[in-house]
């Protein structure tokens, strides 16, 4: 068969399979976009750039009946379905999918009296944020106001105050999710229960999640901000980062922290500030009274930071603690939970930004301090756990150079701290690298596993939402690869 004549039954053989899905848009309300149609491409996009989606059709959904229509007509012509609000976890192309856009469900209120807010699937925390602002009150959000509220939500959702308050998904109240059979359920403690602890850190392996419920806390400021670091000399470098470890381990649970060890390349992309440059970064958000806060920190600021915010902040501001970047991003993130840290991982860890090594890597390399309340068993059960690990290592690999293999950068920085590796990940943390079973099985301990796959045996046999880090169907084992 000559080249010409594959593209063109290739093209066809697109064409034919397209047919399935001509009919979608006669069955929702909200707008219905196929590959070529303005705004297709836009909708398929967002904040990470790294995964691209070419789905069959997508729905932008005008409302929860159009994600049941939506849900119903995929599994009745054999289309796998994904679904997407910000696109910052985007992990499984989208290939040939039923991609549900839940953007316009935007559904906000705050009962102030009850300390709750009702969420749409659009929203983003930032939005979350200011709402309950106005009646002094705080929802548990991570480090950036740009992340969508479920997708957090159903990841576990590690918040900026997590040694206080654990997971926010033992915050969560109730949720409104669509399951593989087109129905509309509402699930919480007393109703289906099962199904609302596995939602909570299963991610979107049982539904989608259109409406949630969750519990406000009276929080209208923190003690927080950044100490920034030079790291350019490797025995100053290790010498702070040695200091926060030792420091970190007796801090009361009112205090969260991370320590991120970062290196820049020296290139035209990067601000004159950054360009070539190293740095050790501690950040910190403390919930009682400031004048403690600041007693807290002083150890830190002896070390002689070459920056500091730290200061009362109001919670609105709470994400900009972080700085994450706001717009969409081409960079390769990674995970892994690691055990305590000794002088050894110190060595490690500081070599990653040494500036006598004449070449990369150049990853951001962040620990998040565990413990706390995350040890705690959540008052209302939950699908997500520390597996006691002592820190979150987060690292993201910006991709500025062609020819450059960040994931083969990433492979070699934590095979060099493997030893320090538990083995374990977080289900908010996996990412596009992460979408083999055998690394979804290492988010969750081993009967939280079995029972996640019994429930996915029972909810969606058929793996209709599978374009995640998927839960395989208790019994069909590692034979199922796709």
């Amino acid at each position: 068969m000559t080249e010409v004549s594959e593209m063109t039954d290739m093209l066809d053989t697109d064409s034919a399979a397209a047919d399935d899905v001509a009919g979608l848009g006669t069955v929702v309300r909200g707008r219905t976009l196929y590959p070529g149609e303005e705004g297709f491409a836009a909708a398929c996009s967002g904040w990470l750039l790294t995964v691209e989606h070419r789905p069959a059709a997508v729905v932008v959904a005008a409302d929860a009946e159009d994600v049941v229509a939506a849900v119903r007509f995929a599994a009745r012509v054999g289309r796998p379905v994904a679904v997407q609000s910000t696109g910052h976890g985007k992990s499984v192309p989208a290939d040939g999918a039923v991609f549900i856009a839940t953007g316009e469900l935007r559904e906000l209120s705050v009962d102030a009296r009850a300390g709750t807010a009702r969420i749409g699937a659009g929203l983003r925390w930032g939005e979350v944020l200011a709402a309950a602002a106005e009646h002094g009150l705080a929802p548990l959000c991570g480090s950036s106001g740009q992340v969508g509220v479920m997708g957090f939500l159903t990841g576990g959702g590690l918040p900026l105050v997590c040694r206080t308050y654990g997971f926010a998904a033992g915050h969560v109240r109730s949720l409104d999710v669509v399951t593989a059979d087109g129905v509309l359920r509402t699930v919480s403690p007393d109703r289906e229960p099962d199904l609302f602890w596995a939602v909570r850190g299963g991610k979107g392996n049982f539904g989608v999640v259109v409406a949630a419920e969750i519990e406000l806390l009276p929080l209208r400021t923190v003690y927080g901000g950044e100490l920034f670091y030079p790291g350019e000399d490797p025995v100053r470098a290790a010498r702070v980062l040695g200091s926060y470890l030792a420091w970190a381990k007796g801090l009361p649970e009112e205090m969260s922290s991370s320590v991120t060890l970062v290196r820049f390349p020296d290139v035209p992309q990067l601000p004159g500030e950054f360009r070539g440059r190293a740095f050790v970064q501690v950040r910190v958000v403390y919930v009682g009274e400031a004048e403690q806060g600041a007693r807290l920190v002083e150890p830190l600021r002896a070390l002689g930071p070459e920056k500091d915010t730290c200061g009362v902040v109001p919670y609105t501001g709470i994400t900009e603690i972080y700085q994450d970047p706001k717009g969409p991003v081409r960079t390769h993130l990674r995970s892994a939970l690691l055990g305590e840290l000794d002088e050894e991982a110190v060595a490690e860890l500081v070599s990653f930004i040494d500036p006598s090594v004449s070449e990369g890597p150049f990853p951001g390399i962040e620990l998040r301090h565990l413990g706390g309340a995350l040890d705690r068993s959540p008052g209302r059960p939950h699908a997500v756990s520390t597996q006691g690990a002592a820190f979150l290592l987060w690292m993201r690999l910006p991709a500025l150079a062609e020819g450059v293999d960040v994931r083969e950068i990433a492979d070699g920085v934590l095979e060099r701290l493997g030893r320090w590796d538990t083995g374990a990940m977080l289900p908010g943390f996996l990412f596009d690298h992460d979408s083999a079973p055998e690394r979804v099985r290492r988010a969750y301990g081993e009967a939280d596993y079995r029972r996640l796959g019994a429930l996915k045996a029972g909810y969606d046999p058929g793996r209709l939402f599978r374009i995640n880090h998927n839960i395989l169907p208790l019994g069909e084992g590692e034979r199922v690869r796709s």
